[in-house]
């Protein structure tokens, strides 16, 4: 892991939300698991976990903050394309709002000025 590194990154999976999938099982099951010390983040590098945020605001890695712009974009492309499946389980309009949810996301990876 790059110890000096003083970037915050994105996890590679960032769209999985593996810190979500966590919080759910540990309040659905009352299973906690423990966080993984170390995660490939989006730039490549095997990096601490602390050192990694889904927020596009604390983001200060721009290889990871551009790979989050575009796994968030891809996520929103998949969700309309299932989601407008025949006997799909969710409406057009859930459809819609969570591929604009993500576009949105993507779109706040790609603002350096904050």
């Amino acid at each position: 892991m790059a110890g000096d590194d003083p970037h915050i990154h994105v996890e590679a999976k960032v769209v999985q939300g593996s810190a979500a999938v966590r919080n759910v099982m540990a309040s659905t099951f009352g299973l906690a698991s423990d966080a993984p010390s170390g995660v490939t983040a989006g730039c490549g590098l095997e990096v601490p976990y602390a050192m990694t945020s889904p927020h596009p605001e604390k983001v200060t890695c721009l290889a990871c903050r551009e790979y989050a712009h575009q796994e968030h974009l891809r996520l929103a492309e998949q969700v309309e394309r299932l989601g407008n499946m025949p006997g799909s389980a969710i409406s057009a309009t859930q459809t819609r709002q969570a591929a604009d949810w993500h576009r949105a996301l993507a779109e706040r990876f790609t603002d350096t000025k904050r």
